[in-house]
């Protein structure tokens, strides 16, 4: 454990690893291989306090920040990275509603996002691109009655089995004549929402993506998010602050993991009467994947004190986001060499390591899109 937690952050870690070991672990194998997604287990986390830990305790929450709750999602991915993100997600509606939604929102939904009573998605991308938030052909129009939702969803986390969604969609145009968006809520039960394709990916299997289909959903008068035609503002908060927070976090669990399988690997393999991990190539293979861990660590968990001291992060969790996916990849594959054709055989998680790994990168923005953030943010 890293010496920047303080006693709390360290006693919920404990916490959470002991919940992941007991309802995860011996199951991930089998989530991964059948594509499923154990929707039970929210409950689980929200009845431990494990959802929505950033939420003040005045709305169901623990009061806590994204710190805390990065720590509860590297303890997740460090075993299924695929249900990790699907309680990141849950998570985004939470923190749309909590930092953009009316006072009658947070007191209607967030105790509920908080105990699990209604799992939550967030509906931005289209089949235009996920970063191109300007061409939404997706929406949100007013009406006598509130606002006539219609559009189509692609690769959205929780498509299934969400049933309390927040949807970005075209709401007008500016002065300059710009499509501009609004966010908008949609409780459960809502009749026209319905889910269409579900996708069959690679890897971070154990969570459900696929389309989520809008045709004549009426929602209520108060039912935006936020501003009217300030959708993007609310979309560009959540995925820049809790999405990308969060896909760091699942990035440390699969560094941290590829790390542990590596040093078990090579203290049990016996070559040549000696353990593998003896052989000098063999440790560079465990060195560098510790410093990776590290060096992602320190860059995650320094962005998000950043933002929980109130303070803009975006930058710094969009260079934590690049880092940590990226080095996903290369300790997952490093591990894999270090295996041989043990690396690639299924019994052994680590090829599930590598397909988590390589799913996380695109999630909630490409590392180009990262590295222009970053550029930017330096520029100006």
């Amino acid at each position: 454990m890293f010496e920047f937690f303080n006693e709390n952050q360290v006693m919920l870690a404990s916490v959470a690893k002991e919940l992941v070991e007991k309802e995860i672990a011996t199951h991930a194998a089998e989530w991964d291989e059948k594509d499923h997604c154990p929707t039970e287990l929210f409950k689980v986390f929200g009845q431990q306090g494990m959802l929505g830990v950033f939420v003040p305790e005045q709305y169901g929450g623990a009061g806590l920040g994204i710190t805390e709750r990065s720590i509860i999602l590297e303890e997740v991915a460090r075993h299924s990275a695929g249900f990790a993100i699907a309680l990141m997600t849950h998570d985004l509606a939470t923190a749309a509603i909590l930092n953009h939604g009316t006072e009658e929102m947070k007191k209607t939904w967030l105790p509920k996002l908080c105990a699990a009573e209604v799992i939550g998605g967030l509906s931005v991308t289209e089949a235009t691109g996920g970063s191109d938030l300007s061409n939404q052909a997706t929406t949100i129009e007013k009406n006598s009655a509130g606002y006539l939702l219609n559009g189509r969803k692609v690769f959205i986390t929780n498509s299934h089995i969400a049933n309390l969604n927040i949807w970005t969609g075209t709401s007008g145009v500016n002065e300059k004549g710009r499509k501009v968006l609004s966010a908008i809520l949609i409780p459960p039960e809502t009749p026209g929402l319905s889910a269409g394709r579900k996708e069959n990916k690679l890897g971070l299997r154990g969570s459900i993506t696929g389309e989520v289909i809008a045709k004549d959903v009426q929602c209520g008068p108060d039912s935006i998010v936020g501003k009217e035609g300030k959708g993007s503002a609310v979309a560009l908060h959540t995925i820049g602050n809790y999405g990308r927070s969060g896909m760091a976090a699942i990035a440390l669990g699969i560094l941290r993991a590829s790390v542990e399988e590596a040093v078990k690997f090579g203290n049990e393999r016996i070559i040549y009467g000696n353990p593998l991990s003896k052989i000098p190539e063999m440790q560079a293979i465990i060195a560098d994947n510790q410093v990776e861990y590290e060096a992602a660590t320190a860059m995650l968990y320094n962005a998000t004190a950043i933002y929980d001291n109130g303070k803009d992060a975006i930058p710094k969790l969009a260079a934590a986001k690049y880092f940590a996916t990226e080095a996903a990849v290369r300790a997952s594959r490093r591990t894999m060499d270090l295996m041989g054709g043990y690396g690639v055989i299924n019994e052994y998680p680590v090829g599930r390591f590598l397909r988590d790994a390589l799913a996380n990168i695109p999630s909630g923005g490409t590392s180009q899109i990262m590295r222009v953030i970053v550029a930017g943010s330096l520029l100006r």
